[in-house]
C-alpha cells in the first residue's frame, strides 16, 4: 500500500476549535496530509483567536478576531456549535451533541476553561472572560463606565483591569495571596509589579478574600463591602477534559491529559495538544502544563508531523519547547521564556522600578527562564540562549547595557 493511499484513508479528527486546533489542521495540510480533517468546535463562531478578547475586541476596536485561515481551500470540514460529549477509543469514534464521529487518529485540543467563583454563578452582573461571547457581554459593561470589580489579579485580571481603566471605568482587584502573580512568579519578582495598578488608578487589595456576591457588592470576608456594577472573575483556569472521565485516557493532577514526548496520549491513535494537555521536557526535568497561546502554536506542528511520521515509518518528532508567553499590562509590555521552578539564581538587568527591567533565572550559570519588562530585544537573545544552553557570565549579563548575547562565559 503507497504512502498516498494510507494517508487517504485515514480520517484525523480534531477536538476543539480554538488555536491548537486549527493549527493543528492547518499544519496536517502544510506538511502534506491528504486525509480528510475534521475540526469540531463547541462554540458556533468561526474559530478565532483569544488574546485579542481581552484588548481589542473588549474596548471595541475590533469586532472579533477570526483566523486568517480558508477552510474550505484546505479540505478541512469544521463542525461548529458541537460540544464533545465523550470518546470510545476502542471503537475510534467521538461521541459530540449531534451524534458519534468515527476517526482514524484523534487529537484532544479543547483547552481549558475558566475556574468559577464559588457562589457566584447566576449573580446577576458577574462575568467570566474566555470566550467571544463573554467579551462582546462585557464590552457594553465597560462603555457604561461601572464600578467594577476583578477578582483575581493574575495575568487575565491584570489584562482586564488595563482595559477598564483605558475606558474610564473605577476598578478595584481583589487578590487573596499577598501579591499579584503569586501562581506564576516569586515574591521578589511580582513585588515592582504591585506599583503598577495604583500608577494606573486601579486599587489593588491583598489578602483580600470574597466571602459573598450580591447583585451590586462584593463582600469581602473582613467585612468590607465594595460596590460593583459588574464583577469579573479571572482567578485561573483548568483542562477543559471533564468530557473524557471513563475514556480510559490517563489524565493527570491537574485533570489535564497526560502526554508523552511525542504528544501522544495513553491510548493509541489518540494525541493531546495545547492547554488540555501536559508533556514530559526533558530540557527542565519535568512535566509542564503550559496555558499560554505560543503552545498552541508550536505543539500542532508536532502532532502534525507525528500523525504523519506515524503512517509512514518516520522518527517521531520530541515536544521540548522553551516556554514562552506575554502579556500587556498598564502600558507595560511583558515577556516571559523558560521555566524558572530550578533555577540557583536570580539575576536583575536593570531598575525594577523604572520602566524597562528584566529577570534572569540561572542553573549552574545557564539560563533557565528569564522576564523581560519593555526589552524585548533581552527576551529574543534570551531565549536563544535558553534553547542553546549556552553558559553565561553573571556579571556580564547583570549589565543592562551589554546586549545578553554577548554575556557569555
Amino acid at each position: 500500500m503507497s504512502e498516498q493511499t494510507t494517508q487517504s484513508q485515514r480520517k484525523v479528527v480534531v477536538a476543539g476549535a480554538g488555536m491548537a486546533g486549527v493549527q493543528t489542521a492547518v499544519a496536517l495540510r502544510e506538511q502534506g496530509f491528504t486525509g480528510p480533517v475534521t475540526l469540531i468546535g463547541a462554540e458556533p463562531h468561526q474559530p478565532y483567536d483569544r488574546p485579542p478578547l481581552s484588548k481589542a475586541v473588549l474596548l471595541g476596536k475590533a469586532e472579533g478576531s477570526a483566523f486568517d485561515v480558508d477552510f474550505e481551500a484546505l479540505g478541512i470540514e469544521l463542525r461548529l456549535g458541537r460540544e464533545v460529549l465523550g470518546v470510545r477509543p476502542a471503537d475510534h469514534e467521538l461521541d459530540t451533541e449531534a451524534g458519534p464521529v468515527p476517526y482514524d487518529v484523534l487529537v484532544l485540543a479543547t483547552g481549558a476553561e475558566p475556574i468559577r467563583l464559588p457562589g457566584a454563578e447566576g449573580v446577576p452582573g458577574v462575568h467570566l472572560l474566555r470566550t467571544l461571547d463573554d467579551a462582546e457581554r462585557l464590552r457594553p459593561v465597560l462603555a457604561r463606565q461601572h464600578d467594577i470589580v476583578v477578582v483575581g489579579a493574575g495575568w487575565i485580571g491584570a489584562e482586564f483591569a488595563t482595559a477598564a481603566r483605558e475606558a474610564g471605568c473605577a476598578v478595584t482587584v481583589v487578590e487573596a495571596a499577598d501579591r499579584p502573580l503569586a501562581g506564576a512568579l516569586p515574591a521578589e519578582v511580582a513585588a515592582p509589579m504591585t506599583a503598577w495598578y495604583a500608577d494606573s488608578g486601579a486599587v489593588l487589595r491583598t489578602h483580600a478574600r470574597v466571602q459573598r456576591v450580591e447583585p451590586g457588592a462584593v463582600i469581602l470576608d473582613d467585612g468590607s463591602r465594595l460596590p460593583a456594577g459588574a464583577v469579573v472573575v479571572g482567578i485561573g483556569a483548568r483542562p477543559a477534559t471533564a468530557w473524557l472521565a471513563g475514556s480510559g485516557i490517563q489524565l493527570g493532577t491537574h485533570g489535564e491529559v497526560v502526554a508523552d514526548d511525542h504528544l501522544r496520549t495513553s491510548v493509541p491513535d489518540v494525541y493531546a495538544v495545547g492547554d488540555c494537555a501536559s508533556f514530559p521536557s526533558g530540557r527542565y526535568g519535568e512535566r509542564l502544563l503550559v496555558h499560554h497561546w505560543d503552545n498552541a502554536l508550536q505543539g500542532p506542528r508536532t502532532v502534525a508531523a507525528n500523525i504523519l511520521g506515524e503512517a509512514t515509518g518516520e522518527p517521531l518528532a520530541v515536544y521540548d519547547p522553551v516556554p514562552y508567553f506575554w502579556s500587556e499590562q498598564f502600558g507595560r509590555f511583558v515577556q516571559y521564556a523558560g521555566h524558572h521552578a530550578a533555577a540557583d539564581t536570580t539575576l536583575w538587568r536593570g531598575d525594577p522600578s523604572g520602566p524597562a527591567w528584566t529577570v534572569c533565572w540561572l542553573k549552574d550559570d545557564r539560563l533557565v527562564a528569564l522576564l523581560a519588562v519593555g526589552r524585548p530585544r533581552d527576551l529574543a537573545q534570551g531565549r536563544r540562549l535558553i534553547e542553546a544552553g549556552t553558559p553565561m557570565n553573571p556579571e556580564l549579563l547583570a549589565d543592562p547595557a551589554r546586549p545578553m548575547k554577548t554575556a557569555v562565559a
